[in-house]
């Protein structure tokens, strides 16, 4: 049976508990990475995630008998979709030096707002009503708001340059991400399997990373603490292998739009994380907006009555 023959217009049970596991995975994941930056800069831990998720990915298709090397027509698209993945995270990990955790995560998860006003123009079944699109703006109108306090606190401290640096690659990130996601669902990249999605990202990301690590001026040492190897491992095994070959296959089944608006619940759960482990701020502003960012993700899924 085709992909195509699978795909819903609408997200089910099962679809809804792998995005709520990616995104809680992904919050934590960003804390992960900030907490890991005094062991292992930023750029280089992308780098080797990307590049030991290759080598699992590869033996997982080779165990399942998945063709990742055929001609299929796919070959320009997933350049450009790896390149432009390699680039959203060189930007990512990059902005951890400069800005807490949870507000870069909040930034980067604006790449909905990009598929949303993309996509529609040129896949027709997934333009957006009314209502879903005010379910867009409220997710974002309730982020910004989430921020304010942020935004006040950086203009008036030493650190502002430096945090600006981090929002404004945080922004690019996301929407580096978003485009990466029009360019899968708008050039046939739905039809290969998850596995070869994915692959054309992380190789393309494990060839790529190691200049801009370098061009950065990263310092290179593999004496890492026990801490630091147990973080690379759970970055590369859940983050850089599972939860984006789940990511892959939700794309290629349920409609994008909706798939990427759901995932605004990802900086709050950031947030949450950031306030547990690195004791980032948290106030009652914050969760006003975790209930806005619900209303617009149900909005956004609302079925046509």
């Amino acid at each position: 049976m085709s992909t195509s023959s699978l795909r819903k217009d609408h997200l089910d049970g099962l679809a809804v508990t792998i995005l709520l596991a990616c995104c809680l995975f992904w919050g934590f994941q960003q804390v992960l990475v900030k907490a890991t930056i005094p062991d292992v800069p930023p750029v280089l831990q992308a780098f080797l995630r990307f590049a030991a998720g290759t080598v699992i990915l590869w033996a997982w298709c080779a165990w399942r008998g998945i063709r990742l090397f055929a001609r299929d027509g796919s070959l320009a698209a997933g350049l450009l979709a790896g390149a432009l993945f390699a680039a959203e995270f060189a930007c990512l990990f990059a902005g951890l030096q400069y800005t807490t955790a949870s507000r870069l995560t909040v930034f980067v998860y604006t790449s909905p707002l990009w598929v949303a006003a993309i996509v529609p123009l040129m896949v027709r079944s997934e333009r957006l009503r009314p209502v879903q699109w005010a379910g867009v703006v409220l997710a974002f109108v309730a982020i910004v708001f989430a921020l304010r306090e942020s935004f006040v606190a950086s203009a008036a401290g030493r650190d502002a340059a430096l945090m600006w640096r981090g929002d404004l690659l945080a922004l690019i990130a996301g929407a580096l991400w978003g485009l990466t996601t029009v360019v899968i669902r708008t050039t046939g990249l739905t039809k290969v399997s998850a596995e070869k999605l994915l692959f054309y990202q992380v190789a393309v990301s494990a060839v790529t990373l190691p200049f801009v690590s370098l061009g950065l001026g990263e310092a290179w040492s593999f004496k890492f603490s026990g801490f630091a190897w147990f973080s690379l491992v759970l970055q590369t095994v859940v983050g850089a292998f599972a939860s984006y070959l789940a990511w892959m296959w939700l794309l290629g089944r349920y409609p994008a739009t909706r798939v990427s608006v759901f995932v605004f619940l990802t900086p709050l759960f950031a947030i949450l994380f950031g306030a547990w482990w690195l004791s980032e701020p948290i106030s009652a502003t914050l969760l006003i907006a975790l209930a806005f960012v619900a209303v617009g993700i149900v909005l956004v899924n609302r079925r046509k009555s």
